[in-house]
């Protein structure tokens, strides 16, 4: 794979360069359906940036429907998508009302989730639900910094209902799930971001200990108004834009 290095600046900055020159790679079909792409570590070499610059820029592309991830194999080329969906990118969902489309089917989806999760969830995957709230809280003063955990937690709870269609509906949606941009530049001020962030962890908070218990009304009903509470902020930002 050859792409130029992204060039020095921001952790944000380098991560929007790496995902262009991988997605410039695909779309003229350098990289092609099927092909497997650079490793992570081999990444990290070749453009002298982090292992977690090289994982955000992954994640937008695998959020984009570009590639995906087969576990303990490596991250491939995706066939051609004729899902409007699954095409769009998520920046483009941030500003559409295609965001509050998804805020809806989630909140029917994840709802059950978490129920189903809570009668099923075992210590380990609890524990990886807790330590992408913990990796939350770490970044939360960070650029893009809550993103890729707050995914990963809501896509443990997919893993924990033992269902693995709720799963793949989860990795298919992706990052678009979260079009925080649009959030931070509208309908939340700067110097209050921290805050909100702080809120919606402590709402993950509260459906994790609702699994936890083993409770799965509690759980549906936190996480049901998680959920709410995004669509509600997000209506929010959208009328203000």
């Amino acid at each position: 794979m050859d792409v130029a290095a992204p060039s020095h600046g921001t952790r944000r900055s380098l991560t929007t360069q790496l995902v262009d020159a991988l997605r410039a790679q695909i779309d003229a079909r350098e990289l092609r359906a099927g092909c497997r792409i650079a490793t992570e570590a081999e990444m990290v070499q070749r453009f002298g940036v982090s292992r977690t610059v090289v994982r955000e820029a992954l994640s937008r592309l695998q959020a984009a429907g570009l590639v995906e991830t087969r576990h303990g194999i490596g991250t491939f080329v995706c066939e051609a998508s004729t899902s409007s969906l699954l095409q769009l990118d998520p920046a483009d969902v941030a500003g559409s009302m295609d965001a509050l489309a998804i805020l809806e089917l989630r909140i029917s989806l994840e709802t059950e989730s978490a129920g189903l999760a809570a009668m099923r969830c075992d210590a380990g995957r609890l524990a990886t639900m807790r330590a992408a709230l913990a990796e939350f809280t770490r970044g939360v003063g960070q650029e893009d910094g809550t993103v890729s955990p707050d995914f990963r937690f809501h896509l443990e709870i997919a893993h924990a209902t033992g269902n693995r269609y709720f799963v793949e509906i989860m990795e298919h949606l992706g990052l678009r799930m979260f079009p925080r941009t649009r959030l931070t530049a509208t309908a939340i001020p700067h110097d209050h971001y921290a805050d909100y962030l702080v809120r919606v962890n402590r709402e993950h908070e509260q459906i994790a200990d609702a699994i936890e218990r083993g409770d799965a009304d509690s759980a549906r009903t936190a996480m049901r108004l998680h959920l709410i509470n995004s669509r509600e902020r997000l209506r929010r930002a959208q009328a203000t834009a």
